[in-house]
């Protein structure tokens, strides 16, 4: 069974949602605060895919932020070692959709939610 962890990426927060290949739903897990804690994670839940949303622009799809390229070479760079495949999910919009369902009234609560709403997407397109 695979374990899937979701990823909702921002410079401040990173939102968590969690899945398996079993049930093939997607619920909001947690945010942390940088990498190292994301990584920890992984490791405690036996993660064997990402799907994490990418920022990308509304005109043109193209993914503009080095700050998340950066944050994608060092994730590739820590699991490098790892049997960890990282799948990546066009991310536009997530938040508003979380904001809709009218769950998360933080932000905390919302990265977790934006995270379940980009895993979700994944699961339907690749399990429909």
């Amino acid at each position: 069974m695979k374990k899937y962890l979701g990823i909702d990426w921002g410079e401040k927060r990173i939102g968590l949602a969690l899945a398996d290949s079993e049930n093939r739903l997607a619920t909001p897990f947690k945010v942390v605060g940088n990498i190292k804690e994301l990584i920890k994670i992984i490791g405690e839940e036996e993660i064997s895919d990402l799907i994490i949303g990418s920022p990308q622009k509304m005109i043109d799809g193209q993914v503009g932020n080095p700050k998340f390229k950066s944050f994608v070479l060092v994730l590739e760079k820590e699991l490098a070692d790892k049997k960890i495949s990282l799948n990546f999910i066009d991310e536009r919009l997530s938040s508003v959709q979380a904001d809709s369902l009218k769950i998360g009234k933080i932000k905390q609560e919302r990265d977790s939610v934006s995270a379940m709403i980009i895993l979700q997407a994944f699961l339907d397109k690749y399990y429909g």
